[in-house]
């Protein structure tokens, strides 16, 4: 029997795992979830002997169960190949302490990747399935990863264009320079004299545009998403928890059904909601710690039950994060509503209207396992220092906003659980942020001299990602002001 899939934001006709992926956003403008969290299949104990693609499907077929079996294991292992540069595709790092997932070894080295190179497969093959003859327009927002990861994924994808926006002056040299030199006939990358929120605000005014939709259509284009409010970028992520979780068995670190913390250095919201659903199909965890930089929008949610973005935007070292409207939390705040779509909609209407919005008191019993925390810039850069000092593992800003929360939350719990952090991005993707949190001395350099420098002071090799970069040209250059995206949009596919 076929999983559906219903939108937070009304209780219209649910939908298949292929019909979501190809929407990637409801009609009304919800996100869709599927009407029940399936349960893990298959016992604890067997997770340390399974491979990643073999863990990838013993998840996700309970997700996608509109995909064949040949369907869905063509997408995962064309997907969780040898662009990854680790055989694990998601190893574990025991470093002072904690366990650091490494989700960083793909093509863009940053943890996008492990959704963002099973999303084109899953999109044309769900295109397939449902006969769509229309070319598809992925429209995507970064804040400096899902850019990079997206374009990569879907570079000359027959049947598909992709056109990113991202804040031209709100991600790191690397990270831009990546998205720019992006090469692919169908790939389109538009900077923005904005925040990531205008971006990601732009891209949903879009999504929710009939008259644009129309239009399009009659050219033979339909809009989907490669942002993490697509289902099918979500999924993937579930994925590696269970994995770590196989492995930290197969190591004997724990034992089958012992619980354990994740800690998740989060903007978006979607990589730790990932998690959530990890632990309610199974997954032995006993908190999700919710870390944010300066902007703390998710931890003063935490602490108070309110949600208000009206508040300075803060450009921080750990930029994918510096988010204010936590798109994926919508998903959480449906369930903890008890799946109630009325009450759904009426938040995300005050958080649109008014810029904030507030829970019950028993929508905040639901919402037990989790726990916010933050971290200031100061206290980055200092954990960052501390731990490679006394390891010798360096660890990029988002990684250490995560590490800097788990040690508070420790140092104030006595919460000796074995913990896993999840590490989101390469220490490559912001040198200068890393390097500079270390010493000082080497802000003198420039961004590729500090590449090769943290390759000497790391002991690792310099990323595949980065090298193709040092002498890569510039293919886009497109500005525009946040009031033009939907016009730059048009002019694109005239």
């Amino acid at each position: 029997m076929n999983l559906m899939y219903q939108s937070t934001r009304s209780n219209s006709e649910p939908i298949t795992a292929s019909q979501a992926i190809l929407k990637g956003l409801a009609d009304d403008g919800g996100l869709y979830v599927p009407v029940a969290v399936p349960k893990l299949e298959i016992p604890l104990t067997e997770l340390g002997k399974k491979t990643y693609q073999e863990t990838a499907y013993e998840v996700m077929k309970l997700f996608f169960t509109d995909f064949t079996e040949e369907e869905l294991k063509n997408c995962i292992n064309r997907a969780y190949d040898e662009k990854f540069d680790t055989k694990e595709i998601a190893p574990l790092v025991k470093a002072d302490g904690a366990f650091y997932l490494e989700l960083f070894h793909g093509a863009t080295i940053a943890f996008k990747d492990m959704a963002l190179s099973i999303l084109p497969h899953l999109l044309t093959t769900a295109a397939g399935k449902n006969k769509v003859k229309d070319e598809i327009v992925i429209l995507t927002a970064t804040s400096g990863d899902t850019g990079k990861a997206a374009l990569a994924g879907f570079a000359d994808v027959e049947g598909t264009k992709i056109i990113v926006f991202y804040p031209k002056d709100g991600v790191s040299p690397i990270q831009e320079k990546q998205m720019v030199t992006q090469k692919g006939d169908n790939t389109f990358v538009i900077g923005i004299r904005g925040n990531f929120d205008d971006a990601q605000n732009g891209v949903k005014a879009m999504f929710n545009n009939k008259q644009l939709a129309a239009d399009l259509k009659e050219k033979g284009y339909q809009f989907s998403s490669a942002n993490s409010i697509n289902i099918g970028r979500l999924v993937p992520q579930i994925v590696y928890y269970f994995y770590a979780y196989g492995r930290l068995v197969d190591n004997g670190e724990v034992k089958a059904g012992e619980k354990i913390n994740v800690v998740v250095p989060t903007g978006n919201f979607g990589n730790i909601l990932a998690a959530y659903y990890a632990k309610t199909m199974g997954l032995p965890v006993n908190k999700l710690i919710c870390a944010s930089n300066e902007n703390k929008v998710l931890f003063d949610f935490f602490q108070t039950g309110i949600y208000n973005r009206n508040r300075d935007f803060i450009l921080t070292s750990s930029p994918s994060m510096d988010i204010l409207i936590s798109s994926n939390l919508e998903r959480l705040i449906y369930q903890i509503a008890d799946r109630d779509a009325d009450k759904t909609l009426a938040m995300m209407k005050a958080l649109s209207t008014e810029g904030q919005y507030g829970i019950t008191d028993e929508m905040k019993a639901n919402m037990t396992d989790f726990v916010g925390g933050y971290a200031s810039e100061e206290e980055t850069a200092v954990t960052i220092k501390k731990l490679y000092e006394s390891t010798g593992y360096v660890i990029d800003t988002h990684t250490a906003v995560a590490a800097s929360v788990y040690k508070k939350y420790t140092r104030q719990t006595g919460d000796d659980h074995k913990s896993i952090i999840a590490s989101t991005a390469s220490p490559y993707k912001f040198t200068r942020s890393v390097m500079d949190a270390i010493d000082s001395g080497y802000d003198s350099k420039t961004d590729f001299q500090l590449v090769d420098e943290l390759s000497k002071l790391s002991n690792t090799a310099v990323p595949q990602a980065i090298e193709e970069i040092r002498s890569a040209f510039v293919l886009h250059n497109m500005v525009c002001d946040k009031d033009k995206m939907q016009e730059t949009v048009e002019n694109i596919l005239r």
